[in-house]
């Protein structure tokens, strides 16, 4: 069974980026390490604030759009619920 990730990323400013993934592992080291270029690397989005799971993939990218769509009041309420400090959820993932 294949596991679907949408997840928001944020830099120490604020910024917010939302994205899906089908490894999140992998996508996060990309964002961290500026692997590839676009707004995560320009703007320094480099910590996992938040993530949520699925088995459908359809769900997922349905959910990311949901989120997309949202104001950054909704997404930044959405981050706190689950992590109101904010913390890198993959700071202690191995490399």
């Amino acid at each position: 069974m294949n596991n679907y990730y949408v997840y928001i990323m944020s830099n120490t400013t604020g910024t917010l980026y939302v994205g899906v993934t089908n490894n999140l592992s992998r996508r996060v080291y990309e964002h961290k390490n500026g692997v590839v270029d676009g707004f995560t690397k320009k703007y320094d989005v480099h910590r996992l604030v938040y993530f949520e799971q699925s088995v459908d993939i359809q769900s997922a990218i349905s959910r990311e759009k949901q989120i997309k769509g949202w104001t950054r009041q909704k997404k930044i309420d959405l981050i706190k619920a689950e992590n109101p400090n904010y913390q890198d959820l993959s700071e202690e993932w191995e490399s």
